[in-house]
């Protein structure tokens, strides 16, 4: 990346990581933990493989990521964020924050990952109720999702493991599912809306902010 050539730390920052996907790069190192090439780039629907590579390499010559063999492959390399990258996890959450109220102007043929929302998730949902046995909540699948733990007062969020068997599993529109874990929605309204849980439905009270009507939400839902 071209440098701004100034002496300020917003500009320095930038040019490490204002590059287009380079901030994306990061979240998904973030979601995944240590990740293949083709790991990585499935949570970068449009990124050609040419720009990933570079990128990566962009993102390991400034010490944000680094390179190591895969435990099951020896030969394959897999990408984790260093102690430098994983300081990115403050700077994104901020990010997260400030694009929230933009969510719901989205095009409506955005493209959705489930496991993206695990970002949010860790922000904005909470343990309500803390001295009842932990659960383990699933959102999404094996494939594209994650698990979140509530347990003691506090939510952990960690990919889908397939040794573990959640309570209940929520399946169901990206910008519905949004809303809910926003607040937007109440439970009842975003299941009348294509939201689908498989198992107890009364572990997502536990879990889920109470519904108010602050933020817009695309469609009309009653």
């Amino acid at each position: 990346m071209k440098s701004y050539g100034q002496l300020c730390s917003i500009a320095r920052a930038l040019d490490v990581v204002g590059d287009r996907w380079t901030l994306l790069i990061v979240r998904e190192l973030l979601i995944q933990g240590p990740s293949r090439f083709g790991e990585v780039q499935r949570g970068l629907p449009g990124i050609a493989t040419n720009l990933l590579t570079v990128r990566l390499r962009d993102l390991e010559a400034n010490g944000l990521v680094t390179r190591e063999p895969s435990p099951s492959a020896p030969g394959v390399p897999m990408y984790r964020l260093t102690d430098r990258g994983m300081a990115l996890d403050g700077v994104l959450r901020e990010l997260l924050k400030w694009g929230a109220p933009t969510v719901p102007d989205a095009p409506r043929d955005a493209i959705f990952q489930m496991h993206w929302l695990s970002q949010p998730a860790r922000f904005l949902l909470q343990d309500r109720r803390p001295t009842e046995p932990a659960v383990l909540i699933r959102f999404g699948t094996l494939d594209d999702g994650f698990d979140l733990t509530a347990a003691e007062g506090s939510v952990a969020v960690q990919p889908c493991k397939r040794d573990v068997s959640p309570l209940a599993t929520v399946t169901g529109p990206g910008p519905v599912l949004v809303a809910l874990l926003q607040g937007a929605l109440p439970l009842a309204v975003a299941l009348a809306n294509g939201v689908r849980v498989d198992g107890d439905t009364s572990t997502l009270d536990r879990v889920l902010p109470p519904a108010h009507s602050s933020i817009n939400v695309p469609g009309q839902y009653s």
